[in-house]
């Protein structure tokens, strides 16, 4: 691990030539007696894996093994490794190392607790995401039979099935951080939307009347911070457009 000083300089045309790049990383351990700080890691291209994923591990396992971060499939499946990377949360394993800046700079998702380095708690997010009653409710059909769907019906799933929970839109959400024990945030409204528009579920104006909540769903101001970060590309801010448009026809 390396501590670089304002005063100290770096050679950047000798690192440009040894495809060198500086890892820059928030650090807070609950047990040290200590404000948050900065580590810096260098990191060469050529002996390392392509994405910051990659890099992060190279880190943990070569340079300093009290790094603390989460990861699991490592191919933009699990949601795992969402992080803050240059001011944009996204995930690491889908962030290359092949930009122009010698520098990246990397928080845990901002405006969530940290449990430690870049490792947040998400337990009141997947409490809210219990509470939308996340899975298919069908009583008529016994459960050893399939619940088929047309194309047309399994069609409006798409852009929504997708959302792997990584958190990433729900953290960049100004209404998300200050009213986060109330709101529930882009992430689990699309996941919302998801169940409403299944042909196959049976409470849809249950779930609706759920959500017709002043805070619960009306504290989205359409900044559509949401759609903007999501690193699979959703459009959370037009499912919950949605939800609202749906409420008004019950």
């Amino acid at each position: 691990m390396f501590l670089y000083k304002k005063s100290q300089k770096i050679d950047l045309t000798t690192d440009k030539l040894n495809h060198q790049k500086y890892i820059r990383i928030y650090r807070w351990n609950p047990h040290f007696q200590q404000k948050p700080w900065f580590s810096i890691y260098p990191i060469s291209t050529k002996n390392c894996g392509p994405m910051l994923l990659d890099a992060l591990i190279q880190i943990k396992n070569i340079q300093d093994s009290t790094l603390t971060f989460r990861r699991s499939c490592r191919e933009g499946i699990c949601g795992s490794c969402s992080m803050n990377i240059n001011g944009v949360n996204s995930l690491a394993c889908l962030k290359t190392l092949n930009f122009e800046e010698k520098f990246v700079t990397i928080y845990p998702l901002p405006h969530m607790y940290v449990i430690k380095d870049l490792v947040v708690d998400l337990t009141n997010f997947y409490s809210q995401y219990k509470s939308i009653k996340p899975w298919l409710v069908n009583k008529s059909i016994n459960s050893s039979n399939e619940l088929l769907q047309s194309k047309k019906d399994r069609a409006e799933l798409n852009g929504l099935y997708e959302c792997i929970l990584c958190a990433c839109c729900s953290a960049s959400c100004p209404s998300y951080w200050w009213n986060q024990e109330t709101y529930l945030g882009p992430a689990i409204l699309l996941q919302a939307y998801k169940w409403i528009v299944d042909s196959r579920d049976q409470i849809t104006t249950e779930r609706l009347n759920f959500l017709n909540h002043k805070i619960r769903l009306f504290r989205c101001h359409t900044i559509l911070n949401c759609s903007k970060t999501c690193p699979k590309n959703l459009n959370p801010g037009k499912a919950i457009s949605s939800i609202k448009q749906s409420i008004l026809h019950i």
